[in-house]
């Protein structure tokens, strides 16, 4: 599991081209269903760096996402995922939610935290191209939850396992934490 935080549109692009093996993280289901050459050139790039489509719209999304997480991770592949849930749009990093630690628990996957640094300069919120921005991600050393958390009420162990991830996060990116 590739956790990290998450600053810009690019993350998802960045992480799987840097990443020394094959990282799928879930995309807009939007990317995949355009029309015409802008359409099949944005459907075989999400394609092509192993994104799966999800269903934002869909009130079950959240659980289903969980589902093709468990689902990739079980074939031995990487998956990403954003604790945070969403873009930051101040820098900060702000608290984690706790699929990530469901997802580790439930799998037995090592999490790999990622800080990502510049990406937010690399393509700002509501910017439609990427600009040239130096960029650093920063992996930091493998997470494995083992048997520490067993005998621990599960909300208890997603919980302390996720702020652990969102504390690594925190080192490697340099961000400072929101309250």
């Amino acid at each position: 599991i590739v956790a990290s935080n998450h600053l810009s549109f690019a993350d998802s692009m960045v992480i799987p081209i840097v990443s020394p093996r094959k990282v799928v993280f879930l995309a807009k289901e939007a990317y995949f269903t355009g029309t015409g050459v802008k359409g099949t050139l944005m459907r075989g790039w999400f394609e092509g760096i192993g994104m799966v489509p999800v269903d934002r719209d869909d009130t079950k999304a959240a659980l289903a996402s969980l589902d093709i997480a468990l689902e990739v991770l079980g074939r031995g592949e990487a998956f990403g995922i954003y604790p945070e849930g969403t873009r930051s749009l101040d820098g900060r990093l702000y608290r984690g939610r706790t699929g990530v630690a469901h997802l580790a628990l439930t799998s037995g996957a090592p999490i790999v935290p990622v800080g990502l640094v510049g990406t937010e300069r690399l393509q700002p919120v509501g910017a439609r191209v990427p600009r040239l921005a130096r960029v650093t991600v920063r992996f930091g050393a493998p997470i494995r939850p083992g048997r520490r958390f067993e005998g621990m009420p599960a909300g208890a162990a997603r919980r302390a396992l996720t702020d652990e991830v969102m504390a690594a996060i925190a080192r490697l990116s340099g961000q400072v934490v929101a309250d």
